[in-house]
């Protein structure tokens, strides 16, 4: 709550890093009482792998318990803009060197680098993974990929719905008022946000858990498999994903892939007695109708195209398009094997990706609606130059700051895509790979492609210089590229 309940005020001459500090060290010393959960689970089960739990849990929270107190004496400061952008960055640069220590502790042979991808893809919730045997961890690891995704997802909703907006990153500005203003038109404090975003959150959760099991999963798996699943993480305890399931599973874990890729505001808004916003709201209506499109001209083309039927190839693609659009990245089936119009669908809804204000990554199907629009209006300009066209998304009427934010961000996210899989190709990786390695980082999707990642399924043969770059990709894409560039700009240090 104490991220979460903070007002913005104007930026001071000079940054005190102060109450950062103090933010970042609670919220580190809250994740290591959560390693607390797989120690327990280790410790009842035998596995042999509590010690490295307790020993992580007790860095961790010493850790973060003196740099809380260190910077205590400015606790109760506000915090500017420039503040929160190094908030937001410095949440997901530290949480995952922390989360990376059970990893360390308790896997023989486990590196940093790899640990630390393994945590940053957990906390991001790209669900990329670098450990190809994980139906053979012992349990505590699973359970922590798992509650890293959940987590993670949690924490970006907090984010999404309180500090981009404030902050102008990429037309988030926009959603400010007509029911997205999170200091006053849906409720009156950025804390009762926050408790209402963790009820919905846990309650989807909770249904999800309760749903895999009627299916037929285990219960464990079911456990797990939620927490990632509302999350739109990814992360399994299987190395075979969600293939093993029965098909009810699968349509299922489609169902609430789905429901975790929504507005979480308009959940809220449900909460509290108003479930029209929710179906009047443009970008849902788009998302349901883009990846239903694309499910059934996929459907329809695998089984056209192939001996499959119609009922494997539609959930097939039901599954893995709205798992990809989602940006939650579990596999089911041989879709990695589809080639062709197939793969070639499943890349595009990975760059629009899902709804803004929840935890799914990408464009978002906001600021690709508004381009669009935007689009649109240029045409009609031109067919009829004397006219004043103006550029409106659910009939109101989009400012030129926004536009313009919005423009920016689709050339940022280009061009990042672009320079991270050349670097990628650079460190040695394959030009197929690297593509797929690009896409998957900043989109926070998790699907690996190509042939350094057929072997095992993972990304555990990509050199070191490539796995750091996918880690930066992954945090760029989780705080929409623009609050990154925005802290490595001179101006912003600047007195």
């Amino acid at each position: 709550m104490t991220l979460t309940g903070r007002r913005l005020i104007p930026s001071p001459t000079m940054i005190d890093l102060r109450p950062v500090g103090y933010v970042i060290g609670l919220i580190i010393a809250a994740l290591g009482m959560a390693m607390l959960a797989p120690w327990f689970l280790d410790t009842f089960l035998g596995d042999g792998n509590a010690h490295a739990f307790a020993e992580a849990a007790l860095v961790t929270v010493l850790a973060g318990l003196l740099t809380a107190l260190a910077c205590q004496n400015h606790a109760g400061n506000s915090l500017s803009v420039r503040q929160a952008f190094l908030l937001t960055l410095g949440i997901w640069l530290f949480i995952p060197l922390f989360g990376a220590l059970p990893f360390l502790f308790g896997l023989p042979g486990m590196r940093l680098v790899d640990a630390y991808f393994e945590a940053a893809s957990g906390i991001t919730t790209t669900g990329a993974s670098v450990l190809p045997d994980v139906d053979h961890l012992p349990a505590g690891i699973n359970l922590w990929r798992a509650m890293l995704n959940w987590l993670g997802g949690l924490g970006i909703a907090f984010i999404a719905m309180i500090f981009l907006p404030v902050m102008r990153v990429g037309g988030m500005q926009f959603f400010r008022t007509e029911g997205f203003d999170t200091f006053g038109k849906v409720l009156p404090r950025a804390t009762d946000i926050a408790g209402q975003l963790f009820i919905v959150y846990v309650g989807l959760t909770v249904a999800c858990m309760g749903s895999y099991s009627l299916a037929g999963m285990p219960t464990f798996d079911a456990v797990l498999h939620a927490l990632a699943t509302i999350a739109t993480g990814g992360f399994s305890p299987r190395a075979a994903s969600f293939s093993g399931y029965a098909p009810v599973v699968h349509y299922t874990a489609a169902l609430f892939m789905l429901l975790g890729s929504l507005p979480y505001i308009r959940y809220v808004q449900l909460v509290r007695g108003s479930a029209a916003p929710l179906w009047r709201d443009p970008q849902v209506r788009a998302y349901l109708l883009w990846v239903g499109g694309a499910v059934v001209a996929v459907a329809a083309w695998r089984a056209a195209t192939s001996g499959d039927g119609l009922e494997p190839s539609f959930r097939g693609a039901l599954f893995n398009l709205i798992s990809i659009m989602s940006s939650t990245g579990f596999g089911a089936g041989s879709f990695a094997t589809w080639g062709g119009f197939a793969l070639i669908v499943a890349m595009w809804l990975g760059v629009i990706g899902a709804c803004s204000g929840s935890s799914a990554a990408g464009l978002s199907v906001f600021r690709v609606q508004v381009l669009l629009s935007g689009l649109a209006a240029e045409i009609r300009r031109i067919h009829s130059s004397h006219r004043v066209v103006p550029v409106k998304y659910a009939r109101r009427r989009v400012d030129r700051d926004t536009l313009d934010a919005i423009t920016l961000y689709l050339g940022a996210y280009l061009l990042t895509f672009g320079v991270v899989a050349v670097l990628i190709v650079d460190t040695g990786v394959d030009f197929e790979s690297a593509i797929f390695a690009a896409w998957t980082s900043i989109g926070n999707i998790g699907y690996g492609y190509g042939p350094l990642v057929e072997r095992t399924g993972t990304f555990i043969d990509f050199p070191d210089p490539a796995k750091l770059l996918m880690i930066l990709a992954m945090i760029m894409g989780r705080l929409s590229l623009l609050s990154v560039f925005v802290i490595a700009l001179p101006r912003f240090w600047r007195d």
